[in-house]
């Protein structure tokens, strides 16, 4: 005689899982209305807003924002007639965002290292202030910065747009600090022993066992950095430092026919996006796994 075990599932669990599943569908749903309207045409959205699917299935909103479509195709399809130079604006956000992401982390990697393994007088006490510009929003220190910027003569330059978050951030310095406390002190010792100084240490052994972090950090900035909207719109007017995510309110704002190009604005935000997306889907676990130990320290 054979007995069959029947597994009960835990009710909390079901609960559990209900409770992920909705987040994760008001998490997805707007990405995918928003690649449902990319490609569609903007004459058929109103008749089919309750439609699941592309409205008039078309890439015709893609070919405008990447400027393979001429005025009077994008007058057909519903369109903007300004034009929208959008390899200009995706190679204004690269160079905000990739040389804010290298000087950031290098020097909060070594203002981090200070503090984490170098004894000097004072060193928590200065810590625990420069803690505190964590609670400061960062809305307050705006218009200081805007007036800084604006007298060093700053305004609508690639260093202007780069120049406040460009050294370090409180929250990065933090982050790499709670690693590099774990490293233990005998290997750093024995480098000493060796005639290494504090730099030598810092490249040669702090750096490549703390990869891991270093890498995370650099993810984080650069997202940071590709999403920001507010101070590059405010420093950087000029079509020659513009970054993406102003362009794609100025597109926003151009209404041909009474109403918004919503489909050449939608497919603008998915490519916008794209980097952002291939960076956390070929690296995404391991942001995750350092995040987790960074809150366990």
């Amino acid at each position: 005689m054979t007995t069959t075990a029947t597994r009960r599932i835990p009710v909390g669990r079901i609960i559990a899982w209900i409770v992920v599943g909705f987040f994760l569908l008001a998490t997805l749903f707007p990405f995918y209305w928003m690649l449902r309207t990319s490609f569609s045409t903007n004459g058929a959205l109103p008749s089919h807003s309750n439609s699941l699917l592309p409205a008039d299935t078309t890439v015709d909103a893609y070919r405008r924002v990447l400027g393979l479509s001429s005025v009077s195709e994008s007058l057909a399809k519903g369109g903007s007639t300004a034009s929208v130079n959008f390899w200009l604006y995706l190679r204004n956000s690269f160079v905000v965002a990739i040389s804010t992401t290298v000087v950031q982390t290098i020097f909060s990697a070594l203002a981090a290292y200070a503090f984490a393994r170098m004894r000097w007088p004072g060193r928590n006490v200065v810590f625990t202030i420069f803690l505190f510009a964590l609670m400061v929003p960062p809305i307050f220190t705006t218009l200081p910065n805007f007036v800084l910027i604006r007298d060093l003569g700053l305004l609508n330059t690639f260093l202007g747009i780069v120049l406040p978050n460009l050294l370090m951030s409180p929250f990065a310095v933090f982050f790499l600090r709670q690693f590099f406390l774990n490293i233990s002190n005998e290997v750093e010792e024995a480098a000493r022993l060796d005639g290494a100084g504090h730099l030598r240490i810092f490249f040669r052994i702090i750096v490549p066992m703390s990869a891991a972090p270093i890498t995370t950090l650099a993810i984080l900035t650069y997202v940071a950095s590709w999403n920001d909207y507010f101070w590059p719109l405010l420093v950087g007017q000029d079509e020659n430092v513009r970054v993406l995510t102003v362009a794609l309110g100025i597109f926003k704002a151009q209404t041909p026919n009474g109403g918004p190009d919503w489909a050449g604005l939608m497919a603008a935000t998915v490519i916008a996006a794209l980097p952002v997306i291939v960076l956390f889907s070929l690296l995404g676990k391991r942001v995750i796994n350092s995040i987790q130990f960074s809150g366990v320290k």
